[in-house]
């Protein structure tokens, strides 16, 4: 620990991201990577960069990103913000947006990332418990009167709330902000970016890593009314006039353009997640309904924690909290069919011995 720390830096908890080992012959179902490699039109965009386009700095409003998300979505550019991956996206959320008298309500089964942002941009929390079946408590967050913060489908458990129910959330108080975090769009779940234009006190966060295979170029983006987005702006241009590079801001506009391989891939995803969740449960264990690019699952009778340790020591890397109610639980990311098939082989191995 320096000694120049400062207290804010002494108290922090960082948040800790899932493993990233460099291993030979590695089954890795810990991070929800998608198991398909990009569109081809993004990586056509990748190649074609230019040395001047490096030499110059980006566009620092990507404007032409900002657009074709727009219009992908049925708003208008200035109802989306981009940056840094979503992450970096939530984090001025946090800190514009959510740094009110209330304290912010969050799932107590949630992003993990979420109290670390609440401790470094010190906003108070009020955590909500989910209910005994994992889903999200609906009753309990529109009884509650501070802003909402949710990962929809949730994170880890992978259940998703109806457009119906984001809907009754946001006209429970029409004066709190709802922030849905849809790090998994596109796996199932009903998007909230249709109520936009309806509910000026919601804010939609998303992030290509999952949902276009391109978790290595970190861009995120949020949408919402356009109060809310220059709200973002503001605490944007006070910290990073330049968060999408031009390599960044070329590769996601191609991939947002992409429609067919979005609809393909995810649809690939949403094959194979069942394929695994059939396999899970002959195998004996409980899997929770998922909206998402992983499922959440319990076996009957092995521990999580032993069933981790031996899938590691195989090569096969799942992701475990030790936290209560979910300690048992692993969470698996949907890989390749072939990895699917390879990691429930294991388990026959394991459940059999």
């Amino acid at each position: 620990m320096s000694r120049f720390w400062s207290e804010t830096t002494r108290g922090l908890s960082p948040y800790v991201p899932g493993e990233q080992p460099r291993v030979a012959n590695l089954i890795k179902l810990n991070t929800n990577e998608h198991p398909l490699a990009p569109s081809q039109l993004a990586l056509a965009a990748l190649a074609d960069v230019t040395a001047d386009s490096l030499r110059r700095y980006p566009d620092p409003d990507a404007t032409r990103l900002r657009e074709a998300i727009a219009a992908s979505e049925g708003l208008a550019a200035e109802q989306v913000f981009v940056g840094n991956g979503s992450d970096e996206v939530l984090g001025h959320v946090f800190q514009a947006l959510l740094k009110q008298t209330q304290p912010l309500v969050v799932p107590d089964v949630s992003y993990s990332f979420y109290p670390v942002w609440a401790q470094l941009y010190d906003v108070h929390l009020a955590v909500t418990p989910l209910a005994d079946d994992f889903s999200i408590d609906l009753a309990a967050l529109c009884a509650s009167t501070g802003p909402i913060i949710i990962a929809n489908p949730n994170a880890p458990t992978g259940i998703a709330l109806s457009l119906e129910a984001v809907a009754t959330l946001l006209r429970s108080n029409p004066d709190r902000l709802v922030v849905v975090d849809e790090a998994y769009f596109g796996f199932g779940a009903a998007t909230a970016a249709a109520l936009i234009n309806q509910f000026d006190n919601l804010l939609v966060t998303r992030t290509l890593s999952k949902s276009h295979a391109l978790a290595g170029l970190r861009v995120g983006y949020a949408l919402g009314q356009a109060p809310l987005i220059a709200g973002l702006t503001r605490v944007k241009d006070s910290f990073n006039s330049y968060p999408l590079d031009a390599v960044a801001q070329a590769v996601a506009l191609a991939a947002i353009e992409d429609q067919p391989w979005f609809e393909q891939a995810s649809q690939i995803v949403v094959d194979n997640r069942a394929g695994l969740v059939a396999g899970l449960v002959q195998l004996g264990f409980q899997v929770l309904p998922s909206s998402a690019n992983f499922v959440f699952t319990e076996h009957a009778t092995l521990p999580g924690e032993a069933l981790f340790t031996a899938l590691r020591a195989r090569h096969i890397l799942v992701r475990r909290w030790s936290k209560p109610r979910i300690d048992n639980f692993l969470r698996i990311t949907v890989g390749s069919a072939d990895e699917c098939a390879q990691l429930l082989k294991v388990l026959a191995e394991l459940v059999d011995a």
